[in-house]
């Protein structure tokens, strides 16, 4: 039997198909069985038609520079109260509350996704230092600008300097990264730019320095930076980082977490 809750949800879901154009422009049919036993709905199988959609009302809310919002930021005042409890963003920078501004569009998947942060952070068993130095060069494959301008104070706390953030240029040639380090940033760099590069070797040399269980906290917190971190660039979220983050040319290599201002947060 389908519950209240889960009707609710179906409904909702093919309010937002037929906005779209998808399952609304197709003959309903009665449930069919296939081969495979599973029973679909009566909209899973026919053929769709050329939709002609409605598209919602774009956002061409422009930047202070004259560039288009690409999704525009809800400031913390109109947030979900849900979300504003669990962020606090009162007792935050503008740039701390970041791209939680976006989130805040789908306040129950951002609790979410903060939650499964928060865990990564709290739960943490691996060095402050190691994690932001993976961090960062995975945000200059990306060419995350928020990602790259930005320092943890925690990091900073546990060692981190812009002499070493420096180092992450030719990374393997630093003779201030240990030999962990240096394991962790290959395997985040080969997750950001040649995911598929990553072998038994680099598994290896994981396991030479870390526990299986350490692995895979870099594993899941590397893999949050890469596609967080990827869709965070498409956004360009740069209006409060410095001035060198806000002027270069958008492109791969365009710009490095290293040798320009950063700025500290918590």
């Amino acid at each position: 039997p389908i519950t209240p809750d889960e009707s609710a949800k179906r409904v909702r879901a093919h309010e937002v198909t037929e906005r779209l154009g998808g399952a609304a422009t197709r003959a309903p049919h009665g449930p069919t069985s296939h081969s495979s036993g599973v029973t679909c709905s009566p909209y899973c199988c026919e053929p769709a038609s050329e939709p002609t959609r409605e598209h919602p009302a774009t956002n061409h809310a422009a930047r202070d520079n004259g560039a288009m919002e690409r999704l525009r930021k809800i400031d913390p005042a109109d947030w979900d109260p849900s979300l504003k409890a669990a962020v606090k963003p009162e007792d935050r920078t503008p740039l701390e509350n970041g791209l939680m501004r976006f989130y805040a569009h789908r306040p129950e998947l951002a609790l979410g996704l903060s939650s499964f942060m928060g865990a990564l952070k709290r739960n943490r068993q691996l060095p402050e230092r190691l994690m932001e130095l993976m961090r960062l060069r995975i945000a200059f494959h990306n060419q995350c600008r928020s990602c790259m301008a930005i320092r943890y104070r925690d990091a900073i706390a546990d060692g981190l300097t812009e002499d070493l953030v420096c180092s992450l240029e030719k990374p393997y040639e630093a003779p201030g990264l240990s030999d962990a380090e240096k394991a962790a940033i290959r395997f985040g760099e080969l997750l950001a730019s040649n995911h598929l590069a990553i072998d038994d070797d680099v598994y290896a040399d994981l396991n030479r320095h870390f526990t299986e269980g350490e692995i895979v906290e870099i594993g899941l917190y590397a893999a949050a930076c890469v596609g967080l971190g990827r869709w965070a660039a498409t956004l360009h979220m740069v209006e409060e980082l410095p001035s060198a983050y806000r002027s270069e040319p958008v492109g791969a290599g365009a710009l490095a977490p290293w040798g320009t201002e950063a700025v500290v947060v918590r």
